[in-house]
């Protein structure tokens, strides 16, 4: 088994699969060291062609394979794909329209975050070698023990894609992925930007003077990790985020009695970076300050009436066979105890009529939950 290492052999399979009307995706690659990840392996394949595609090659210009990811007449088809549109979006080539078999098998009922070798266990019989999963997909050469297992990853999918949309057509679900897919092609899922660093963390003080470092911590960071290519906990951990927003060092010894930081980190270049960071901040803390809309104060959540929905939800999902986690979050279920009109997708279109209409009738007292045996029922009542 030989991977594709030329730009000539990749346009030659390009070609091959240019007219399919989808194409299964994968990717292999490492990240534990590094920022961005290191691209190592792509496979590819539709119902008539496969191949492993070699980025690592210095021969190789992946622009006709990036080419097709972007091309709106093939169907991308990927199994738990947030990472791979990641690495293809940092290249430039945001795949579109794409289809996510882990999404569709939760609709399909398959269960919560199925993973690949048991969904293709249960649909198409095949039984995967998992010998190879922990390969180091960056050494060169691969075997072809660890390269049939590689390649496995999209011509088992090719097999499954269509049995589950099948599946999905003859359940009438098909329309309820439509969305969901559409959503993971979303930029904002996969935004690097380090001045939105500070909104994957979770800030403990709302002060003006606490949010304005924070925001330039969290910044200065990314664009460090970014920069070195390595993971942002090598640079900082995200407690040393907000320790240092709340403790204001401003001189290398009271970095030194932060318990986030390494002895020494003061008196070192990110500890001089980062004092220069926090005096810019609090020297205009409302420039600096990210505008952050103030909650609400919290409300009592009646819990026995979240209780309640859970169960309405696990009864209503094993009626339907499809997964809780695609109906709705346990954040979901707070909001509707609270409020009959609350902004949560449960309560909007296809969740609403297997779930979300049912969760108001339970309040309303117009449906009980009723234990018949060892069964949990939904009884209607007058």
């Amino acid at each position: 088994m030989t991977p594709i290492t030329n730009t000539k052999a990749l346009i030659q399979f390009c070609e091959q699969i240019s007219s399919a009307p989808f194409i299964t995706v994968d990717t292999e690659f490492m990240r534990e060291t590094t920022y961005w990840p290191k691209l190592c392996l792509i496979q590819a394949a539709s119902a008539d062609h496969s191949a492993i595609i070699d980025p690592l090659s210095k021969d190789l210009d992946l622009k006709p394979f990036l080419d097709i990811l972007t091309d709106p007449k093939i169907l991308k088809v990927f199994h738990a794909c947030r990472q791979d549109i990641e690495i293809f979006y940092n290249l430039g080539a945001m795949p579109t329209p794409v289809f996510d078999t882990q999404v569709a098998a939760m609709a399909a009922g398959f269960g919560d975050q199925v993973a690949y070798d048991s969904l293709v266990r249960q649909v198409v019989k095949i039984e995967i070698d998992k010998g190879s999963r922990f390969t180091d997909w960056s050494r060169r050469p691969l075997s072809d023990q660890q390269l049939h297992y590689a390649l496995g990853d999209v011509t088992h999918l090719a097999k499954v894609y269509p049995k589950l949309v099948d599946k999905l057509v003859a359940q009438k679900r098909y329309e309820w992925v439509a969305a969901e897919m559409a959503d993971l092609t979303d930029p904002k899922l996969y935004n690097t930007s380090p001045d939105d660093a500070w909104k994957r963390l979770r800030p403990r003080k709302h002060s003006t003077k606490y949010m304005a470092v924070f925001k330039e911590v969290a910044a200065w960071r990314e664009r460090v990790a970014q920069e070195r290519d390595q993971p942002r906990g090598r640079i900082l951990k995200d407690e040393g985020v907000d320790e240092i927003a709340t403790q204001l060092p401003l001189d290398a010894g009271a970095f030194d009695r932060l318990r986030s930081t390494p002895k020494g980190f003061g008196a070192s270049k990110f500890g001089s970076e980062l004092i220069e960071v926090i005096r810019q901040a609090l020297d205009d803390p409302d420039a600096y300050a990210p505008k952050v809309e103030k909650s609400a104060p919290p409300v009592q959540v009646p819990g026995s009436v979240v209780e309640l929905l859970k169960v309405l939800l696990k009864v209503r999902c094993e009626e339907e066979g499809v997964a809780p986690k695609l109906i709705a979050s346990v954040s979901e279920l707070e909001k509707i105890a609270l409020d009959d009109e609350a902004d949560v997708p449960s309560l909007q279109g296809w969740r609403r009529k297997v779930f979300g209409e049912d969760a108001l009738r339970l309040k309303r007292g117009e449906l009980a939950l009723v234990l018949n045996g060892t069964k949990v029922e939904l009884v209607e009542l007058d």
